[in-house]
């Protein structure tokens, strides 16, 4: 083996060794502090029985869509009406 290519395989080892550790950490940190403000913000508004109902009917339609959206507002209307 020469001297250039032991130097050129120490260097990219080196980098590979150095560099593993700092690259798999950043997306794990940037990830852990934004899924606690996403958990806190499902949890802070429950959905009501109505929401519920509606949304097992438009999943028996197979409603997906701006058509899901608008069948479950009429949905939620209608009992909200019928309290």
């Amino acid at each position: 083996m020469t001297r250039f290519s032991r130097t050129t395989a120490t260097l990219l080892a080196s980098l590979v060794l150095f560099a593993s550790p700092v690259l798999a950490q950043t997306p794990a940190a940037k990830t852990d502090s934004a899924a606690p403000m996403a958990t806190e913000k499902k949890m802070a508004k429950p959905r009501s029985a109505a929401s519920v109902e509606c949304s097992k009917e438009a999943d028996a339609k197979g409603l997906h869509g701006k058509e899901r959206q608008k069948f479950r507002s009429e949905c939620k209307k209608a009992a909200d009406e019928k309290k």
